[in-house]
């Protein structure tokens, strides 16, 4: 017990006269402030950067409702053209000016839509595949 108790005093001594010197605790207090400044900085970095972050965000949402809003404004003053209301008047009341008659027309059928349509691409396919290489020539250089 009396050697357990001498080895405390000695690692005591030891602690408090050749391990805590004035340099020591300078160089401890230093590295403790540099820790707490750059534990400081790193939390304000984080903080102005989310506060960037969400500032950018509610920017990008105010420009959004600014263009609806501008949207907005821009189908009202269209809805109360007088544009607008006629076309809508002749829509959906078959309302119509003085002097129109109104005519409605059948729906147009396969035939009447299909009628113009020509295959191009066949056509001068076929008229390419049956010229030699020389008479393609020949009809691009001279036009014979």
């Amino acid at each position: 017990m009396s050697e357990l108790r001498t080895r405390l005093r000695k690692f005591q001594y030891w602690f408090t006269h050749d391990f805590i010197t004035l340099e020591r605790v300078v160089m401890i207090v230093a590295a403790v402030c540099c820790l707490m400044w750059t534990w400081g900085s790193i939390d304000s970095m984080t903080r102005n950067w989310s506060l960037a972050q969400e500032l950018m965000n509610r920017q990008r949402e105010k420009a959004l409702l600014e263009l609806e809003v501008e949207t907005l404004e821009l189908e009202n003053e269209y809805y109360q053209s007088t544009e607008y209301q006629e076309l809508a008047a002749r829509k959906y009341q078959g309302k119509m000016l003085p002097g129109e008659t109104m005519i409605y027309l059948p729906d147009n059928t396969d035939a009447a839509l299909n009628k113009h349509k020509v295959d191009d691409d066949v056509t001068s396919t076929i008229a390419a595949d049956t010229m030699s290489n020389l008479e393609q020539w020949l009809v691009f250089l001279f036009g014979i």
